[in-house]
């Protein structure tokens, strides 16, 4: 096995975020289930409910691509491979992830549909809903993956979101296959319990198959996949799956298990949740950013809480501070 010259490549949904601020009332009157996402299927009913939202922030975003950029920012070697139309909003998403420093060389697709976006209506307590529009994101072909690129990286990240459209499902599924053929490990994370409701049987066999090292979840996506209404019997019944578990807890922390080995932090203490948009993302980065950097389970569980602490104190899923000082300042180690 050649060393590695990147800390991870990811696969994801390239998508540009549109987040505005709304109250309770409107998510009812939309029938949204508050603090999840849905999928909107045309660009008629992206653009109707477009024309509904209040002021709002652009920003380019897509749960794994928002990792790397956080890896990135922490001062990780990164890429990203994902698809994006021949347009603006394309062009934008290009521009973004390449300015954060990630390798991005997916070649734009042609003719419709546009680049996906995410409607996400941020409630006063801070819980995103978001409605997502897949576009040009949905047909990621397997001939479009820099297998070079995959088998650099020391790990190979899935989001789960990305699962559910065909065409980049089997893209995934050759992504892993290069990954491992280079002897890499493969990270997945669950993504939504949505995901789980459509793709469960396909996520439980990736992990009978021993093709996930590192699989990441919600304590309610940890639940729905091994179908248990208790967390520590969800815990002993998920973690002999896999050989690093990472489950994240929202205000009661996060935890890891790995080999048999448990490691759980508290939350990161933060004045005033803002926006959740992008939390377990960037948990995702710095718990990435610090196995990469050969630390410990629990300093890698804190360098997440870190990361999704700063991410939470604003708008947006992408980090408005140094991330890398954060990081020495809080751990008292470079990071």
């Amino acid at each position: 096995m050649t060393q590695a010259n990147l800390d991870v490549v990811a696969i994801g949904n390239a998508i540009v975020d549109v987040l505005a601020h709304a109250d309770d009332a409107f998510i009812a009157a939309e029938g949204m289930a508050k603090g999840s996402m849905q999928l909107v299927f045309s660009p008629a009913e992206a653009d109707a409910l477009y024309a509904k939202m209040g002021p709002g922030i652009e920003a380019s975003g897509g749960s794994a691509a928002n990792t790397v950029a956080g890896i990135a920012a922490l001062g990780g070697q990164c890429g990203f491979i994902g698809q994006v139309a021949d347009d603006q909003l394309g062009q934008v998403f290009a521009h973004d992830i390449r300015s954060v420093g990630v390798a991005f060389a997916t070649p734009a697709r042609a003719g419709e549909p546009s680049t996906a976006r995410c409607l996400i209506f941020v409630t006063p307590d801070g819980q995103r809903t978001m409605n997502t529009f897949l576009g040009a994101s949905q047909f990621l072909p397997a001939h479009a993956l820099d297998a070079d690129l995959i088998a650099s990286a020391a790990i190979l990240y899935l989001e789960g979101y990305l699962w559910d459209p065909e065409e980049p499902r089997a893209a995934m599924r050759a992504a892993i296959d290069i990954a491992r053929s280079a002897g890499r490990k493969v990270a997945f994370t669950l993504s939504d319990v949505f995901c789980i409701g459509r793709h469960g049987g396909d996520f439980r066999q990736l992990l009978k198959d021993g093709l996930i090292d590192i699989l990441f979840a919600n304590e309610n996506e940890l639940l729905a996949l091994a179908e248990q209404e208790d967390f520590e019997a969800a815990i002993a019944t998920i973690a002999p799956q896999v050989p690093l578990l990472v489950c994240t807890r929202s205000e009661k922390g996060a935890l890891a298990i790995a080999g048999g080995v448990r490691a759980e932090v508290p939350a990161e203490p933060i004045d005033k949740v803002v926006d959740t948009t992008g939390a377990g993302d960037l948990f995702a980065a710095g718990f990435l950013h610090g196995q990469a950097r050969g630390l410990g389970l629990e300093p890698s569980l804190r360098l997440g809480a870190i990361c999704a602490a700063e991410i939470i104190s604003h708008v947006g899923a992408r980090p408005m501070v140094d991330l890398k000082a954060l990081a020495a300042e809080k751990l008292g180690v470079a990071a």
